[in-house]
């Protein structure tokens, strides 16, 4: 499964000591059941032992099915409950900010889910039973998912600005150029340094990470390092990134990563963070970018509080009948279409991108052949009759690489105020580890 569920319940209190009425010569013995403790505290809220426990098999899991080697058992500790600490913490602003994730919302992403991962939703529920989970909690973890990425947009994406002249200099440098033609699979290792670290604790770190340089230039594994030294957010992922861009990195690994060769590790860099590796596990790209376009006319047709849905169907109907029979289609769309934005020009919607459509109208669009009427259809918006004038291959526009530049520089800067915002809400937080 491509999405990976992670399960942030926070179990309920358990119930106390049971106490059986079994007796044997004349002697009670009482049935025990374990209770669950609070591991950590996190400001206004509690980590529990079964949370804890729950997140060491996923990642012992996960690692299983990787074939990488586990790490020490007291690192792994350590990275599990800090990873649950930063997530803990960030549900928390989620509550107070107000954030809520409805039903109908949670059940479209569990269907995306199922989606992309070519499953029915049945299909879905039926791969989470097989790994011992129910489509409850499976809800529950997606909503706290969402929850995350919902505070994080409105704390972290909000102090990220892109102005025009960035995009236009960017797309003028060198490194602009440079990443229109490659995508880089990357994963790194911070050694963190506190903020206000003395002489001494900066030469410890600098050596843990000259170190950990050392093991993996020998050939030790670059996850299994990651998992048991990492303080980045992705350590329990052994430090993986994802594909990126040269331009979505922070200098000056934007500028090397370009003459790396895969499986290749920088030597540890200072950063405000602390000192940092990447390793380069596989590159492509380099391909010109085309996009499909489609050159479509439409009559579109709403059911209103003065036309039922029917009527609005056999109004369309009768449309397609006179198109059928050869009446002009603009001057039809004028007369009929409820499209503000199209029905002036004769229902033209000029030369449009598939993607940018709803399924349904997309759908229909792509089966219809250039120079046909398609027959009336449904889409969310009311009824409609389309005719396919065109297609046509572009090469990507200048707005289209002007929006790839943007989105670029706004993930970098994403990626630099994320790691800077997760360790101040943890500095200031009040937490307390029980074990």
């Amino acid at each position: 499964m491509k999405t990976k569920l992670t399960d942030y319940l926070r179990p309920l209190a358990l119930a106390t000591a049971l106490f059986g009425g079994l007796t044997c010569g004349g002697q009670a013995f009482a049935q025990v059941q374990p209770l669950d403790r609070i591991v950590a505290i996190v400001d206004n809220d509690v980590i529990m032992q079964s949370q804890l426990q729950q997140r060491l098999r996923e990642v012992r899991n996960t690692m299983s099915q990787r074939g990488v080697e586990l790490p020490p058992e007291e690192e792994m500790r350590q990275q599990v409950m800090e990873r649950l600490i930063a997530e803990n913490l960030q549900l928390q602003l989620a509550e107070r900010s107000g954030i809520r994730i409805g039903d109908e919302e949670l059940n479209q992403a569990m269907a995306t889910i199922a989606q992309r991962n070519n499953m029915s939703l049945e299909q879905f529920r039926e791969a989470l039973a097989r790994d011992g989970m129910s489509p409850e909690q499976a809800r529950e973890q997606i909503r706290r998912e969402m929850l995350i990425t919902r505070v994080r947009q409105r704390r972290v994406a909000e102090r990220v600005q892109v102005s025009d002249q960035e995009v236009q200099s960017f797309l003028a440098s060198d490194l602009g150029k440079l990443q229109l033609s490659e995508e880089y699979r990357l994963a790194n290792i911070l050694i963190p340094v506190p903020e206000a670290a003395d002489a001494a604790t900066i030469q410890a770190a600098e050596a843990a990470a000259r170190d950990t340089y050392e093991q993996a230039r020998q050939g030790a594994d670059f996850g299994r390092l990651a998992m048991a030294r990492s303080a980045s957010e992705n350590a329990l992922e052994g430090g993986d990134m994802g594909w990126r861009r040269a331009a979505q990195l922070p200098p000056p690994f934007d500028t090397m990563v370009g003459d790396m060769q895969v499986g290749q590790v920088t030597e540890p860099i200072r950063t405000p963070p602390g000192f940092i590796l990447i390793q380069l596990t596989d590159k492509r790209g380099g391909e010109t970018q085309v996009r499909q376009e489609v050159r479509v006319r439409h009559i579109l047709i709403k059911p209103s509080e003065i036309r039922s849905e029917t009527e609005a169907r056999q109004l369309a109907e009768r449309l397609h009948v006179r198109l059928r029979a050869g009446e002009d289609f603009a001057e039809l769309a004028r007369n009929f279409s409820e499209d503000p934005g199209s029905a002036l020009n004769g229902g033209d919607l000029d030369w449009i991108d598939p993607n940018s459509l709803v399924p349904e109208f997309s759908q229909v669009m792509a089966d219809t052949a250039s120079g046909e009427l398609s027959e009336p259809f449904r889409t969310p918006y009311g009824w409609h009759v389309l005719e396919v004038l065109g297609r046509r291959a572009t090469d990507a526009s200048q707005e289209y690489r002007e929006q790839q530049a943007a989105n670029l520089l706004r993930n970098r800067k994403f990626d630099e105020e994320l790691q800077s915002w997760l360790r101040q809400i943890r500095d200031e937080a009040y937490v307390e580890i029980k074990i």
